[in-house]
């Protein structure tokens, strides 16, 4: 007798659209446009990353350009998006699911998203539109219609269709629900059923706590998310990176084997069931992707808020991004995860987050899990306020800009929504959402490439002769 096969699920249905997604297709259009980007400029904007410091500091600020925020709180917002639960728990993530070796593509794809981000950030300055209210706004779906033309309008509207949903906080509330929930609902028995675990009601609850706490500064729009990121981010970079040093240097002896690990395994795919080389670089791509964003399209919606008229600046400082993201932040909680061998000893119902958490525990004992606690909240809540100016945006160019209100209560209350739900479904669908809006904006970045080195060798010429 034939055994039935298992019936279509939503959740099956996510998991492989997301995994046929996030292979060859995305692995193509991402690494290969990336090191297109890369060997096109000859690498050249990687030499003036000096000159992205002096920019960043302020030395060439203008009040009177036009735009929203200075170049220092344009990078801070598309940080406080990208500097968030995909660190801490993406990387995690990444661990479990594609090996140790997925970090290592991790790193390729943050050196070649760099390229990428100079790019389309710089494309965000060069093609600015106007919303309906007449303020200048930048973005894919701004550079889409202006530079390449009006007829290419419904490409922009995929990216904004896409960017509605696939920007949504669902990891950062989910995963902030879980550390929550483990510390204090679950020891103090708070809203648990008769198993230990927290209730949907718990849950729920929790996250209309964090929906009135985000909507609380985002009803101010990009002005205050750049004044509260830029406070905020630096702040939580620092306090994470200092805890995560001193796991490292607590367990010093074993980072040189960590290392080796990332580097053998990068190759090999051995820590993966069946030992798939193809599903440890899918697995760092798109947790790469997830984390730092180059390519999908965000980070050129809040650099096309910075107050500038010159494209290139804004390209130099986007890419300090994924280095700070990635080749920084998500490297030393790869390290911590790995050095402290809570990768191997965690169970099956622990990822995400939790098994940060559990390296934090390890090498910060007492106090561990409660540092990590703040640098959750930082990191969530940082990402929410990030996220919630890319939604609206995306949203206001389908709908004009009476849908403002609509758009953010549709954000807050997908905060409470995945309070509530399963992670993994949350990463299914975000993952499928983030890869459709990177079609839109790697093509046209492609197409536009030629009018982005033309300014850049003129820049980068004048910037010669004045020194």
């Amino acid at each position: 007798m034939d055994t039935p096969a298992d019936p279509l699920t939503v959740a099956k249905l996510l998991r492989s659209t997301s995994d046929w997604l996030w292979g060859m297709p995305l692995l193509y259009l991402l690494i290969g446009g990336g090191l297109f980007f890369t060997f096109y400029s000859r690498f050249t904007p990687f030499l003036y990353l000096w000159h992205g410091i002096q920019i960043l500091r302020g030395k060439y600020n203008n009040p009177d350009d036009p735009g929203e925020i200075n170049h220092f709180q344009a990078l801070c917002s598309a940080l406080s998006a990208t500097v968030g639960m995909g660190n801490i728990a993406g990387v995690a993530v990444a661990i479990t699911s594609g090996g140790p070796g997925a970090l290592f593509w991790m790193w390729v794809c943050a050196l070649v998203g760099m390229a990428t981000k100079f790019f389309t950030c710089s494309l965000a300055i060069m093609y600015r539109g106007t919303d309906h209210n007449g303020q200048s706004q930048g973005g894919p779906m701004y550079f889409i219609v202006e530079g390449l033309g009006k007829r290419w309008k419904p490409l922009a509207m995929a990216f904004c269709f896409f960017g509605m949903f696939g920007c949504l906080p669902l990891v950062q509330s989910n995963q902030l629900t879980a550390i929550v929930g483990n510390m204090f609902f679950i020891p103090n028995e708070w809203l648990t059923n008769e198993t230990g675990a927290v209730l949907p009601m718990g849950k729920a609850l929790f996250g209309l706590f964090m929906a009135i706490c985000v909507g609380s500064v985002i009803f101010g729009g990009i002005t205050r998310i750049g004044k509260v990121a830029s406070r905020l981010v630096p702040a939580m970079v620092i306090l994470y990176a200092g805890c995560a040093i001193l796991i490292l240097i607590t367990n010093i002896q074993n980072v040189p084997t960590a290392l080796v690990l990332i580097f053998n395994d990068a190759f090999t795919g051995d820590a993966v069931a069946g030992g798939a080389l193809g599903a440890v670089i899918s697995t760092g791509v798109r947790r790469a992707a997830f984390s730092n964003e180059a390519g999908m399209g965000t980070e050129a919606m809040a650099h096309g808020a910075a107050k500038t008229t010159e494209p290139i600046r804004e390209g130099l400082v986007a890419m300090l991004g994924p280095m700070i993201d990635t080749l920084i932040v998500c490297t030393i909680t790869g390290l911590i995860i790995l050095s402290t061998g809570v990768w191997k000893e965690a169970g099956d119902d622990v990822d995400g987050a939790l098994l940060t958490a559990s390296a934090f525990n390890k090498g910060i004992p007492i106090a561990g899990s409660f540092l990590l606690l703040i640098c959750v909240l930082c990191f969530s809540f940082s990402s929410m306020i990030g996220f919630s100016y890319y939604v609206t945006k995306c949203g206001m160019f389908l709908f004009g800009p009476g849908a403002r209100i609509p758009l953010i209560l549709f954000y807050l209350i997908g905060i409470v929504v995945s309070a509530v739900v399963e992670l993994g479904d949350v990463i299914n669908f975000l993952d499928i959402m983030f890869g459709m809006m990177a079609v839109p904006t790697m093509l046209s970045a492609l197409i536009l490439s030629p009018r982005v080195m033309a300014r850049a060798r003129e820049y980068f010429a004048a910037l010669g002769q004045a020194r």
